[in-house]
């Protein structure tokens, strides 16, 4: 069932940092900026901040095990390194997998959401109808081949970096120097648990730099240039998110941003530049969505892929031509275009957030525990990213579990299902020997045995 569309060595370094900084820019700013305003109050840019160096102490596992065995499975290969063929494995890759297809839900919805706003039209269904038209052109556009996805990716972050920044400029000077956000106290409405709550909800912005150690397979000089494309794009987003916030904040106080939630960067951009403004957002917005989509796809198509090789999850054709991986973005498609439908922004982003960190924390914990010595990775490190895993996630459904109970039993509910479901697959289908990894079971399983 092997992909016949892998080429190797078809992404360069820059097409790579591209594919990363396109899904996060597109997750991030622009539907999240509001979310981590109404918990961390004046303090949100720094949350942003806060939020990329949670995002960049996880990245480490992934630098250090991808650089030795790079793979177009990614975090799946990982998994399947610490894990072998298991439940733990099987699940943590789902959850990978529906926290991208969520990431590509909030990205349709806010495509949409941006698109309507200059006309003051913001019905659920005609949100949740554009929505679907994003999706399908994601899709479409992820039957290209690899450089072309690469260009594409290109071209659409010089846009949105370049414009964020340019509006971001714009709105500081038209504010007279003063920090709107913070014009009653810099402290004021914030906590230490808002805060925390908010870096939780903001690592979201910044998890698309799993798309690059995805498609570890199709990178030129992978074992150089992935980590290098990682902390290039971290760095990128990190940059960007602290203008664009600061920009926000010198331009609206933190009411105003959290009652503009959905759209608050197209309204922190009319003060300074009216509605030439709101129009230019609104183009950048677009144009990140579309590629952050494209991106994100790329990525997780390629991801369920090696999981389906390895025979972890079902798959069935449905009588429809094409490659194992062309069905896979049928089906995300399908499921993207009903959650797009079915939940607003805020909900999307809590549960995404809640799949990739318990995710992450079993990554960050197999490294440590199963290969660590292995990929000669520093424990110390490890242990720092698990801390602070736990630490915001906990903060994150303390604070949304206040307001919304229902949502985070639902979230761990859902987690719980999805690794009983795995479970219940692996043992009612053993490894029959034709899995794409077979031949490597039994190096694999003495490899990590322990004492």
């Amino acid at each position: 069932m092997a992909d016949s569309n892998y080429r190797e060595g078809s992404l360069s370094l820059r097409g790579a940092v591209a594919m990363g900084t396109g899904v996060m820019v597109g997750a991030g700013i622009f539907a999240l900026t509001g979310q981590v305003a109404d918990l961390a109050g004046p303090l949100f840019p720094l949350a942003l901040v806060a939020a990329a160096l949670v995002a960049g102490l996880g990245s480490y596992a992934y630098i250090k095990v991808s650089r030795k065995d790079p793979s177009s499975g990614g975090v799946a290969m990982i998994l399947h390194q610490a894990y072998g063929r298991s439940a733990v494995t099987a699940g943590s890759a789902m959850l990978m997998a529906l926290s991208m297809v969520l990431n590509q839900t909030l990205m349709a919805r806010t495509f949409g959401t941006y698109l309507l706003e200059p006309f003051g039209w913001g019905s659920r269904w005609l949100v949740s109808g554009l929505a679907l038209v994003a999706v399908v052109v994601a899709v479409a556009i992820n039957l290209a081949t690899n450089e072309n996805i690469g260009w594409f990716q290109t071209g659409g972050a010089i846009i949105k970096i370049g414009g964020l920044g340019l509006l971001s400029i714009a709105a500081v000077a038209a504010s007279g120097g003063s920090y709107e956000a913070g014009s009653e106290g810099l402290t004021a409405g914030s906590s230490i648990l808002g805060f925390a709550a908010a870096t939780g909800l903001g690592v979201l912005a910044y998890k698309g730099f799993t798309t690059i150690t995805n498609d570890g397979a199709e990178l030129k000089d992978p074992g150089r240039n992935i980590g290098r494309a990682i902390v290039i794009s971290l760095t990128i987003c990190a940059g960007v998110y602290l203008v664009v916030g600061t920009g926000t904040g010198w331009s609206l106080t933190v009411e105003e941003i959290v009652e503009a939630q959905d759209y608050s960067l197209a309204e922190a951009s009319r003060p300074a530049l009216g509605e030439f403004g709101v129009i230019a957002t609104v183009v950048v917005a677009v144009v990140a969505c579309l590629t952050g989509l494209v991106a994100s796809m790329f990525a997780v198509s390629r991801m369920l892929t090696m999981v389906t090789d390895m025979e972890m999850i079902p798959h069935a054709h449905f009588g429809m031509p094409g490659s194992v991986r062309q069905h896979l973005l049928v089906y995300l498609g399908v499921v993207a275009a009903v959650l797009a439908v079915t939940l607003d922004l805020s909900q999307i982003a809590a549960v995404g957030i809640l799949f990739y960190l318990v995710m992450d924390v079993v990554i960050q914990w197999g490294v440590l525990t199963r290969i660590r010595k292995d990929v000669d990775a520093k424990a110390w490190v490890l242990v720092a990213a698990i801390i602070a895993d736990v630490g915001v996630l906990s903060a994150f459904l303390i604070a949304r579990g206040a307001e919304q109970p229902w949502l985070v039993v639902a979230g761990v509910g859902a987690v719980v299902v999805v690794f009983a479901l795995e479970g219940w697959y692996l043992r009612t289908h053993p490894d029959d020997g034709t899995g794409e990894d077979s031949q490597h079971d039994d190096a694999d399983s003495a490899h990590h045995q322990h004492g």
